[in-house]
């Protein structure tokens, strides 16, 4: 996985990793070449007493070592530029993936997950790019020059090399293999910790309201122990790489010394040869200490492109059709049901089972039932967040399975269950609807939503603040705002998911009075709990465990529908419901 999502997404880079490579290449062969100059500044120069040799050659030494300067800057550059690039068209890549996909999907991952594949894993990934950029690529050239040019200055000391550089690669080898499983461990769990601190930040006033900070604290304290735990699991492995590392390097350093002297003392090599074969043995080592450090990161970095891997291999459940069609403009609002079914995959029983209606514009459908019913998945058929497994969904007479998701969000106007704003302004919530409304636009949606008493108050109006979520405002408001939000678009289709439920009695009836005549050209499906709020609709539609058990008028169903009775008489007397 990790391989071929560096092949994909550094694909566009080629170019820039070509340079990488040539300078990393330079700027090592310069490296490579200054312990000969000094070995030859000491069996030449300093030997021989020549002072006009040792400024000459040490001139050539201070030129080489500034061009291999400079072609490091060049190197590290670009291999930066590289791996910023990588990290954001990952998370682009990312972002969009997730952005088609259906609910069931996000509820699949889970938003902590996404939020943390996003941010932490492509992060993790994009130090490896570029630790690749500035060290993998100069690593290997180090470690085949230097056996090179060791070699090349006595042959004799070459069998250090052949048992140091294995044997240093089996210890990093036996090291990182104990790393993997506890970094994929260690991924998982900061999935967990951010669910829990996502769960208490955004629940907060639950938790306060029923005393649980104790047992939230010790929640969280054992998310994050877990973490600790891994996570120090995976560092002990990480800390005895480099003590190792470094043993090898004095242990091959002593036996250079030994071994080399008694050469020299043999007249078998210099002074300086044994300076150079040291100095390449250090670079060799230095370069093995590199690709150790890469190493490192490799086990963490392939875990988390498995996960990022796994988020953009996915597809989602709802595609967009390859011949899509636009709804027929002449049959705008008409919305139709036929026979539909909706199960979970793997699920025993369907949470919809051959539901059908039909509705006009001007119609006003109501969905009533107990809770689990399946009203709310109703809803979700109809814009495309679930696609139904039997039966068909028609939007302006063609099968939203057939209809290009821009041209069907298009058709209708949502009001979700949970009223949810962005950040920003109460003006960019609701140009969210419409982006080129006018300001007129907005305050005659607010007027019909009932929000718009409330908005003039604010000290900013249109342009007073909204916290994430709207928790700057109460759940009526939002309700309000987000009802505005969707009239602002005057769509042909309104769905109005339990989207009154936070506002009272006075003001349920003031808005739907309200949106009659707004919405007298479009259809209206209303979920509700409520019976005052549906009592009025043309159609009403009883659900119990996902099939319909009634459907008819308030007084046709008062007749003949033994659960819209007891629903009624549950909240209402008997002349209310009369």
């Amino acid at each position: 996985m990790l391989l071929r999502l560096l092949r994909t997404q550094l694909a566009p880079y080629r170019a820039w990793l070509t340079v990488v490579v040539f300078f990393q290449f330079l700027g090592v062969l310069a490296m490579l070449y200054l312990p000969t100059l000094n070995a030859d500044i000491i069996d030449e120069g300093v030997t021989k007493g020549d002072t006009h040799y040792i400024l000459t050659t040490g001139g050539v030494m201070l030129a080489v070592a500034f061009g291999q300067i400079i072609c490091s800057v060049i190197a590290v550059r670009f291999g930066s530029r590289t791996a910023m690039s990588f990290g954001r068209d990952v998370r682009a890549a990312l972002f969009h993936r997730v952005g088609t996909f259906s609910t069931r999907e996000v509820q699949h991952f889970g938003a902590p997950s996404l939020i943390t594949r996003t941010t932490n894993d492509v992060q993790q990934v994009q130090m490896l790019v570029l630790m690749t950029c500035t060290i993998a690529v100069s690593a290997p050239i180090m470690m085949v020059g230097g056996v090179i040019m060791a070699l090349r200055e006595d042959m004799g000391l070459g069998w250090i090399l052949a048992v140091v550089v294995p044997a240093l690669f089996l210890c990093v080898g036996f090291v990182v293999s104990r790393m993997v499983p506890n970094f994929r461990l260690m991924q998982g769990r900061i999935d967990e910790v951010n669910r829990v601190l996502r769960e208490q930040i955004t629940g907060i006033r639950v938790v306060r309201a029923f005393v649980r900070e104790p047992y939230e604290k010790q929640r969280f304290g054992k998310a994050n122990d877990d973490l600790t735990e891994v996570a120090v699991a995976a560092g002990r492995w990480m800390a005895t790489m480099f003590p190792l590392v470094i043993l090898v390097v004095n242990v091959s350093s002593v036996a250079v010394i030994w071994f080399g002297g008694h050469r020299i003392d043999n007249g078998q090599m210099q002074v300086g040869a044994l300076t150079a074969f040291l100095s390449y043995l250090m670079q060799i080592l230095m370069s093995v200490m590199m690709a150790t450090f890469m190493l490192m990161m490799i086990p963490r970095a392939s875990v988390c492109a498995d996960r990022v891997a796994e988020v953009l291999d996915t597809h989602t459940s709802v595609p967009t059709p390859a011949d899509a069609i636009a709804p027929d403009p002449a049959q705008r609002g008409h919305l139709d049901l036929e026979h539909v079914t909706f199960a979970y995959p793997g699920a025993e029983e369907p949470v919809l089972a051959d539901v059908s209606f039909s509705a006009r514009p001007g119609q006003t459908v109501a969905v009533i039932g107990s809770t689990g019913a399946g009203k709310t998945t109703l809803v979700n058929l109809v814009p495309r967040l679930f696609d139904a497994t039997d039966g068909v969904v028609r939007v302006g007479g063609t099968d939203v399975r057939r209809v290009d998701e821009a041209l069907l969000w298009e058709q209708i106007g949502l009001v979700p269950q949970k009223a949810y704003l962005f950040s920003g302004t109460v003006r960019s919530n609701l140009r969210h609807g419409k982006p080129d409304a006018t300001e007129e636009e907005m305050w005659a949606a607010l007027e019909v939503a009932q929000g718009r008493d409330f908005v003039e108050a604010l000290p900013d109006g249109l342009d007073a603040p909204v916290t994430q979520g709207g928790t700057n405002f109460s759940g009526g408001q939002r309700q309000r705002l987000a009802i505005a939000r969707a009239l602002i678009r005057k769509p042909g289709i309104y769905l109005f998911d339990d989207s009154f439920s936070a506002l009272d009695l006075a003001t349920d009836a003031r808005l739907r009075a309200a949106l009659r005549p707004t919405t007298s050209d479009a259809t209206v499906v209303i979920v509700a709990q409520r019976v005052s709020t549906i009592r009025d609709a043309d159609l009403i539609l009883v659900l119990e465990d996902g099939r319909v058990v009634g459907r008819g008028t308030h007084h046709e169903l008062l007749e003949d529908c033994e659960t819209y009775q007891e629903i009624v008489t549950s909240q209402l007397t008997a002349e209310e419901a009369a």
